[in-house]
């Protein structure tokens, strides 16, 4: 066989093994960056090794020790409280709560699953109380945080908008992010509609019950004593709202905000932005910022490391100008980019949409370059494609969805609910992301 195509067919193997056993998807890549590489490439070692994007690595270690150090002094805590207050008597309002919510968690650094895992449980447990359809809340939390994970500083974004620079292409962060931000809110209106979200306008909250996000009880609104000065604090479940507690917060607030400034505005590196406001807060607050290091999305960082690594593989094999040709020669250029939205999507749906953005972006490139196509709008397309699907309940967030239904529902009958759900976004998702970006790319 030929270089690329033994590249392509290992990559083809990796995605399946990654898919059938629980083995992280970065080691897989390393192991099939090293065997093509060597074996079929004849690359050295530390050829191979070079392809390792050593930015991408800081920039997710970064902001995910930044988001961790969030959630250890009660930073995301405090912003769960707050959305879940917004609703005030509101029920319609609660899905919309917990749609902004995960949107807000993954755009400023938390990976995908962390912000279905937070937000799920919570958002399923008020549809179990209140006789929100548990689809419409699950579904919701998970376009929620797919709506803000293209985001310049999210994880989804900083890779495809480092995969594009390291290609040559033209970096359209805001397109690709709201790209992702209105189709991900269109779906979700049109699932609140079609799932029961009018009849929830007219149903109200009780107001005791309003100030408890946890379903499970708890004893919120009671009084306790702050153990650094005696002031009388008030409590929200198990946690203990100090007034020092309290300014660790709007600190970390703060933090996150001149990360954002610092690295879009300046223009510097979103990894050391973030990694340096990770150890200023640590200094700061070294009592709360206990095991944030250990809470490091280190799988991710695998996962992440791995896979660009297959990736330089795969682009030293030619694969992706192989499989960007033939997509480019189907016809037109619109069928080209209408089928690897599929294969971004179908791929998705049983993978990882983390591994699998690194390597779908550089197998456009043939496309872009073989006719008068816009390269920002093809990689939107990809990258929406390529993560709607993660309502999939072989998919990580849709397995969160599953594993945390209210006990309304049997758990077959839910998984069942999901599926079905997750084929119809399969079948008509990339068709429709292509059909509104792709086709009139000339508007970007």
């Amino acid at each position: 066989m030929t270089p690329e195509l033994v590249s392509i067919v290992a990559l083809v193997a990796l995605f399946v093994v990654g898919s059938l056993l629980p083995i992280n998807m970065g080691v897989l890549g390393f192991i099939a960056a090293w065997l093509v590489g060597m074996y079929s490439l004849d690359l050295t070692e530390k050829e191979i090794i070079g392809g390792i994007s050593g930015d991408l690595v800081l920039t997710l270690v970064g902001v995910t020790y930044l988001f961790a150090i969030a959630r250890n002094n009660g930073t995301v805590d405090l912003i769960v409280r707050a959305a879940v207050r917004a609703v005030g008597g509101r029920t319609a309002l609660i899905p919309w709560v917990m749609f902004a919510l995960t949107a807000v968690l993954t755009s400023i650094g938390a990976a995908s699953p962390a912000a279905c895992a937070i937000v799920g449980p919570i958002a399923l447990g008020f549809a179990g109380r209140y006789r929100i359809s548990p689809l419409m809340m699950g579904m919701l939390v998970v376009h929620g945080a797919q709506a803000g994970g293209f985001s310049p500083i999210s994880i989804y974004g900083v890779i495809t908008n480092s995969v594009m620079a390291e290609n040559n292409l033209p970096v359209g962060e805001m397109t690709v992010f709201l790209t992702s931000l209105l189709f991900n809110t269109a779906i979700a209106i049109v699932l609140f509609l079609a799932l029961g979200g009018r009849r929830l306008v007219s149903q109200r909250i009780i107001a005791d019950e309003a100030d408890d996000p946890d379903p499970a009880g708890g004893a919120p609104g009671s009084g306790s004593t702050d153990p650094r000065g005696g002031v009388a604090t008030r409590t929200d479940g198990d946690t203990v709202v100090t007034p020092q507690r309290f300014a660790d917060q709007v600190i970390t607030l703060v933090a996150f905000g001149l990360v954002a400034v610092v690295a879009l505005a300046f223009e510097r590196n979103i990894g050391f932005t973030a990694i340096t406001a990770a150890a200023i807060l640590t200094a700061l607050f070294p009592k709360e910022q206990k095991g944030a290091i250990k809470q490091i999305a280190w799988p991710t960082v695998l996962l992440v490391a791995g896979v660009s690594t297959y990736a330089a593989v795969l682009s030293a094999a030619g694969a992706p100008e192989a499989i960007g040709t033939w997509a480019a020669g189907l016809g037109t250029i619109l069928i080209g980019a209408l089928v690897l939205c599929y294969v971004g999507g179908v791929t998705s749906a049983f993978a990882s949409s983390t591994a699998l953005l690194p390597i779908i972006v550089p197998i456009a490139i043939p496309l872009i370059a073989a006719g008068d196509v816009s390269a920002v709008a093809v990689v939107a397309a990809l990258a929406v494609s390529s993560t709607i699907v993660d309502v999939s309940p072989f998919s990580t967030n849709g397995a969160i969805m599953v594993a945390n239904r209210p006990d309304t529902i049997a758990e077959e009958t839910y998984y069942k609910q999901v599926l079905r759900y997750s084929v119809v976004v399969v079948v008509l998702g990339p068709l429709l992301v292509w059909a509104a970006i792709v086709v009139p790319g000339g508007i970007f």
